[in-house]
């Protein structure tokens, strides 16, 4: 299925970098979100856009690694 954007995009990854994660899956719907956001938030984060929930699950299950 389709992924569709979110809302509060700054704050879910000012959230996420609080708590130690550096990798982010985002609906390509955000893109113009987070190429607003300012550089200190950007900054360390490895952003995944994604449209459709195939590709979710080919960087959430990636093959060959249990569990």
């Amino acid at each position: 299925g389709q992924v569709l954007p979110i809302g509060g995009v700054r704050e879910k990854l000012i959230a996420a970098r609080r708590v130690g994660i550096h990798e982010i899956l985002l609906p390509e719907g955000n893109r113009g979100d987070f190429d607003e956001l300012p550089d200190h938030i950007r900054e360390g984060l490895t952003v995944h856009f994604v449209e459709r929930f195939q590709q979710v699950a080919d960087l959430v299950f990636v093959a060959g690694h249990p569990g």
